[in-house]
């Protein structure tokens, strides 16, 4: 393999670590936990850069906007991403998701959630991915050191592979999870939400994803992450691996 070959397949698996885990979506590092009503958010943003015998082109943009009411404390929550590498003008990777989630209070451990979703993602072969669900959220525990929150959601899929063999895909499944942020000290999260999502018509057809995300803050705005991200996905779309995890450091800008 040359220098250049290397480097492109250095880079491309690089940025595949920030990449190739967003099969699933894991809102729960998304949520703003406040009691502050109005609107919050946060973006980041990473852009990389690499000439030898081609020049390689990498970057990703990331952001998120929540709004509570201050009526009923209910929450509505935005999210986008895209990822782009490109290497001698070609297009290696490219993925993206947009998210839109509805979180209505019914009393102090019982939430209703309602949410719309759309992704590709070229390493995955998913070249799109349309999601609608609904279904309870239960708060466990809350208090300063641990927050513990389980849900049990149905969505609707409507999927269609890079491969054009495959026909468009239609499936429901349920969509449930276990979620906890432990804080031991003011300035640091550490969250972990386990996600299950087997077809309803066949058990066998399932996806199991697990994050993990810790967090340090180094000023009011700016924080330090490391992120740990596992997707066993029994199923597939066309050649992809069944499994696949990452393991990534960022800095994120929450206002």
């Amino acid at each position: 393999m040359n220098y250049s070959l290397k480097a492109v397949f250095f880079t491309a698996v690089l940025f595949s670590a920030f990449t190739s885990s967003a099969q699933i979506i894991n809102i729960e590092n998304a949520r703003m936990h406040s009691d502050t009503t109005g609107w919050m958010g946060g973006a980041g943003a990473a852009f990389s850069l690499n000439q030898n015998k081609e020049k390689i082109t990498g970057g990703n943009i990331q952001a998120h906007l929540q709004h509570k009411t201050k009526t009923d404390k209910s929450l509505w929550l935005l999210l986008g991403d895209y990822g782009l590498l490109k290497a001698g003008g070609e297009k290696l990777i490219a993925e993206g998701f947009g998210h839109i989630r509805y979180n209505k209070k019914i009393n102090n451990w019982l939430r209703w959630e309602a949410f719309g979703q759309f992704q590709k993602n070229v390493i995955t072969q998913i070249d799109s991915r349309y999601l609608i669900g609904t279904g309870p959220r239960f708060r466990i525990v809350k208090n300063k050191i641990i927050r513990l929150y389980a849900a049990s959601l149905v969505m609707y899929e409507r999927e269609k592979e890079t491969s054009s063999i495959v026909p468009v895909q239609n499936i429901a499944r349920s969509s449930s999870y276990i979620s906890f942020t432990l804080t031991p000290v003011e300035t640091t999260d550490i969250t972990s939400t386990t996600f299950f999502q087997p077809a309803i018509n066949n058990l066998s057809d399932y996806r199991i994803l697990n994050q993990v995300k810790i967090g340090v803050k180094a000023t009011k705005h700016f924080s330090l992450s490391l992120k740990w991200n596992y997707l066993f996905d029994n199923r597939p779309a066309g050649a992809a691996p069944k499994t696949t995890y990452s393991l990534s450091t960022g800095i994120d800008y929450d206002f």
